[in-house]
């Protein structure tokens, strides 16, 4: 598949078509990605010849004009096969989009960022958690610290979760300065340079497994000083919040659903086709299993419905700050209730490896560590209703 020319306006629902059968295409392999938990390069090198590594690069960077909708029927398309791999793409557009509006970042290094993102399919990540701060999102300072030198920075310290650090061309590191006093913020630190570990060990986790969440390690990489791309005082960056901005909430919502989709599509087909010698037909045919399932289609239309609205809301720029974290918050609970409801429906069989309904849970269960989280989701909406 040719890399497609995304500065040209095109029909956008060929870039969902493409999403829609790479992701029965991912869905072949991605067991096997969950049992090793190594990061998927084929998955990364067709979504890059598919042109849906670009999500986020702005139209006028050659990217594509791609809604909000859109946006979410790609990831959560991707995901209904891979949700590792459509976490990498979430995050990738991400950071394109963060970047693209961003005043501060010189305009040399968005224009090479994106071209390189266009050209050779250059992921970016941005790396902020530690083990003693946690999320800086909640507040604190970073220990991971840059010192100016005579020729730029010199950054060291320890990052966690480290979403496609195998897989990365850049990081986005969130540092403090050895200044008096100390200002924080972003440095871009190229993934080749000497100095970086990646702990492989480290990434061991219930879901989410081949997402290469990594532990990373910088002991004195050298950065030119252009390479501090937005470093502020610390109080400039405003306190925290349970709205965030509408795209992330939107995709993580999406992707989510996709897995709770690809469990209920599961669910079905083996409903359909189980049939227990003492019944004498398929479990399809049981009023109790088809009442369940009944809930879990008004789960899922629930989801539909709020992340078409909210999508189509966000485009038309008629949101209210609180209403796209709720959007998350309602639609991972209800994608976590939809594949617990599929286990408790099929017992055994739904916890065994050799099938996807374990793993599908496992993965979905990861939506609650996000952010915006539950809590500050839930707090923010109710100071807003309350007007606090």
């Amino acid at each position: 598949m040719s890399q497609p020319n995304l500065a040209d306006r095109q029909d956008n629902g060929v870039l969902v078509a493409r999403a829609q059968a790479l992701g029965t295409e991912f869905a072949t392999r991605a067991a096997e990605h969950d049992r090793s938990r190594v990061v998927s390069r084929d998955n990364i090198s067709a979504l890059h010849q598919a042109g849906l590594l670009n999500l986020g690069i702005p139209e006028s960077y050659g990217g594509p004009v791609v809604s909000l909708q859109e946006s979410a029927l790609i990831i959560g398309a991707v995901a209904q096969g891979d949700p590792s791999t459509a976490l990498l793409q979430l995050m990738q557009a991400h950071q394109h989009k963060k970047l693209g509006t961003s005043p501060h970042w010189p305009a040399y290094l968005k224009e090479r960022i994106f071209q390189e993102a266009r050209d050779q399919g250059a992921l970016i990540n941005s790396f902020r958690v530690e083990p003693e701060l946690g999320s800086p999102i909640r507040g604190g300072l970073p220990l991971t610290k840059a010192r100016k030198t005579g020729t730029g920075w010199s950054l060291s310290g320890y990052k966690i979760y480290s979403t496609g650090a195998p897989v990365l061309k850049w990081a986005i590191v969130w540092a403090v300065t050895d200044e008096t006093p100390p200002r924080v913020g972003q440095f871009l630190v190229p993934f080749d340079l000497p100095g970086i570990e990646i702990q492989y060990d480290t990434w061991d986790h219930l879901g989410l497994r081949a997402s290469g969440s990594h532990d990373v390690i910088f002991r004195d990489v050298s950065l030119p000083f252009d390479y501090a791309v937005d470093v502020r005082d610390p109080g400039a960056w405003g306190p925290p919040t349970g709205s965030f901005d509408v795209w992330i909430n939107l995709t993580l919502s999406a992707l989510y659903n996709g897995v709770a989709t690809a469990a209920r599509d599961w669910l079905v087909q083996w409903l359909q086709n189980r049939r227990p010698s003492n019944l004498g037909a398929a479990l399809a045919t049981v009023p109790r299993l088809q009442t369940a399932v009944g809930e879990i289609e008004a789960l899922l239309q629930t989801n539909r419905i709020m992340i078409a609205d909210v999508a189509r809301r966000g485009d038309a720029r008629t949101l209210e700050p609180a209403e796209s974290s709720l959007l998350k918050y309602v639609a991972t609970g209800n994608a976590i209730r939809i594949c617990e409801k599929a286990i408790e429906l099929t017992g055994n069989t739904g916890l065994t490896r050799s099938n996807p309904l374990e793993r599908h849970l496992r993965d979905v269960l990861c939506s609650r560590v996000h952010q915006p989280q539950n809590d500050m989701i839930l707090t923010y909406a109710g100071k807003t209703a309350l007007g606090v």
